[in-house]
């Protein structure tokens, strides 16, 4: 898995050098960044959906195809944790466990605005909400609690589901500034330690081990546009 992922970051580092070679193309496009906080969602520590507890950052590109529609590349990375001791269920504060892990995303997809928000009408401030989803693959720990400690085995990686809402606006010609919150259905259960996959350590498996893990980015995104003006047509 560890290989995947470093061919992965080859492959978007060579898609966005293709980018940035053809920016005479009559499209519009955004580069910028993703500042914010992270949490999980799983079998230990608190059962918020979105609680960021854990700093987290990002980069971002989008091709915006329409008005209403732009396909989103990102990379984006985080902390996970959780602790017992602050949940509200008292069979997980009695039991005690905690446990810390990293997130490395890549993700792919199509962002759709609810408004028009043709960015080449530089003198009109414009807002829209929108979503966006398609699909991240991320790496991480494999976790395993024994006796309570919380231990790393391997690295491995996953796919999930991201599921994005958001509103932005171009607060000054050329910059858009959003705020959205991103939770991510995972493909894994074991961000947290609670089912390991590795068969020598199925006797720890904990938790509800049939409901796999999410994690949430909440944040803020800061996007430079550029390009020339597009013919939004149809294809």
């Amino acid at each position: 898995m560890h290989a995947i992922f470093k061919w992965m970051k080859r492959i978007l580092l060579l898609f966005f050098l293709i980018v940035f070679q053809n920016i005479l193309f009559a499209q519009i496009h955004e580069v910028g960044v993703f500042l914010g906080g992270s949490n999980y969602i799983g079998d230990v520590g608190r059962t918020n959906f979105v609680y960021p507890n854990e700093f987290a950052f990002g980069f971002i590109y989008k091709w915006n195809k329409s008005p209403r529609h732009s396909y989103r590349f990102s990379y984006t990375q985080g902390g996970i944790s959780g602790n017992d001791l602050n949940a509200d269920n008292p069979g997980r504060t009695s039991r005690g466990y905690n446990f810390k892990n990293n997130i490395k995303e890549f993700s792919a997809g199509l962002e759709f605005n609810f408004f028009n928000f043709n960015l080449h009408e530089s003198l009109k401030k414009k807002t829209t909400p929108y979503v966006y989803s398609g699909l991240s693959y991320f790496a991480y720990d494999e976790l395993f609690v024994v006796n309570g400690e919380t231990k790393r085995d391997y690295t491995n990686g996953a796919f999930a589901i991201p599921m994005v809402v958001g509103i932005k606006s171009n607060i000054i010609t050329n910059i858009v500034l959003a705020f959205e919150v991103g939770a991510r259905y995972t493909f894994t259960d074991n961000l947290d330690g609670s089912n390991p996959k590795n068969p020598r350590l199925t006797t720890l498996k904990f938790g509800n081990i049939n409901s796999n893990d999410w994690y949430v980015f909440s944040g803020f995104t800061l996007t430079y546009t550029f390009g020339e003006k597009p013919c939004y047509c149809s294809d």
